[in-house]
């Protein structure tokens, strides 16, 4: 019996243990290299969409999040100047309609999850500490080399997946592979300067009021602004994400993801919010800050062996809340497509034309949802005027196209879709 393919992946993110799980499970050795030293506790609340959780149950990590991720009940939309409730959808029925639950976490618990389920698989492993610093691909392998401190250390595999985020140098080698034999003109250059900051905090639950505790997920709109906030880890804790048209300048250098933020800053953008929502952002003690970034669609996630996934490929903008899902999905995809006994790069390649298409527009919808929240003036008053109006059934509907799991990436399947 010939030794199973070899599948090396460049990033220890939810899109990469995510990818790893699913092809361990098509039937490959995996080999995920992460540059940092230890998969820490960063970020905050990601909303985990039936698209996604339908995957993770697949996996077996969904039973992993028992106790810290929570089902929201409803969906409240609040104006930001005055409090007033434009619309409260009722989500206890999103299960049944959807055939997977709509959840949140944290970031962290989801990542806890997920490194625990790869830790349980014989056929992944995972080099901490290990930053990508070559690659070179060929007709019948892929060789990367890594860095931990000051050694180095070559790698071969059979295939690459690139799952290492935004600043990816998996898709900056790609770039400048497709130079070197003439197929584009111009590398995925990152901007210098983003049009949009949003800032995150975790509020002890204590801090605030008994409503804003409630097992809901709450989103205020405004000119120009926007906040989100959910309890999160059983109702401990209150996630808040204040997002605003503000420009800023950009260091790649620097960890744009969690610089930290003078808290007068996130004040000051919503001084003239409703009083509610102005408690809850003093309440926070803590913020960090990110500048947010979308790349135009790449023509080309491939080049032979090597993919890109997750960021690397789509870079999302937060106002679906897709970044992660949309990952898993492209994790989903690999592992149906990247089959052992099949040529690689058709494969890759028909991974790439199957993700596309939604990737694109997923991206596409995100900024326009974004464009929406954040109207002013009588373009809002109709937003405002349409949201009353709207009611469970066509909201169900309405995102049906971006919840309802892919039949071709899980066990799917509704009991009741009413």
């Amino acid at each position: 019996m010939s030794a199973a393919p070899h599948a090396l992946i460049a990033g220890a993110g939810i899109g990469g243990l995510a990818a790893a799980l699913c092809l361990a499970r098509s039937g490959f050795r995996v080999s995920i290299f992460e540059r940092a030293a230890s998969l820490e506790a960063v970020g905050a609340g990601l909303q985990i969409s039936p698209n996604a959780s339908a995957i993770l149950r697949d996996l077996g990590v969904l039973p992993l999040l028992n106790g810290s991720a929570l089902a929201p009940v409803a969906l409240n939309i609040r104006r930001g100047r005055d409090g007033e409730l434009l619309q409260r959808i009722s989500l206890e029925n999103a299960e049944r309609h959807w055939g997977a639950p709509y959840l949140l976490a944290h970031r962290a618990d989801l990542q806890k999850a997920l490194f625990e389920s790869i830790t349980r698989d014989s056929r992944i492993t995972l080099a901490l500490g290990h930053e990508l610093i070559g690659l070179n691909t060929g007709w019948r392998s892929v060789e990367i080399s890594t860095r931990n401190g000051a050694a180095k250390t070559a790698h071969r595999g059979d295939c690459l997946i690139g799952a290492d985020g935004l600043r990816s140098f998996v898709r900056q080698r790609l770039d400048e592979l497709r130079i070197e034999k003439g197929r584009t003109a111009q590398p995925s250059l990152l901007p210098k300067r983003a049009s949009q900051i949003a800032w995150r905090a975790l509020v002890d639950a204590d801090q605030v009021e008994p409503a804003l505790r409630l097992p809901q997920t709450n989103l205020w709109l405004g000119q120009g602004a926007h906040l989100v906030h959910y309890p999160l880890r059983g109702g401990k804790v209150v996630n808040v994400v204040a997002i605003a048209d503000a420009p800023a300048n950009i260091d790649w250098t620097a960890d744009i993801w969690s610089e930290p933020s003078d808290c007068n800053e996130v004040q000051n953008h919503f001084a003239s919010w409703h009083a509610q929502a102005r408690t809850l952002i003093s309440a926070a003690s803590e913020w960090r800050k990110w500048p947010l970034v979308a790349l135009p669609p790449l023509p080309e996630w491939t080049w032979g062996r090597v993919a890109l996934m997750g960021d690397a490929a789509h870079p999302m903008l937060p106002f679906l809340a897709q970044g992660a899902a949309q990952a898993i999905e492209d994790a989903a995809m690999l592992g149906a497509m990247l089959l052992p006994d099949a040529p690689i790069a058709p494969c890759l390649a028909a991974y790439a034309a199957a993700r596309r298409t939604r990737a694109n527009r997923v991206q596409a919808a995100s900024r326009r949802q974004g464009w929406i929240y954040h109207l002013g003036g009588p373009a809002a008053y109709v937003r405002d005027l349409r949201l009353r109006m709207l009611n469970e059934r066509q909201f169900f509907a309405r995102y049906d196209w971006l919840y309802r799991p892919r039949p071709d990436l899980t066990n799917y399947k509704v009991e009741n879709e009413n």
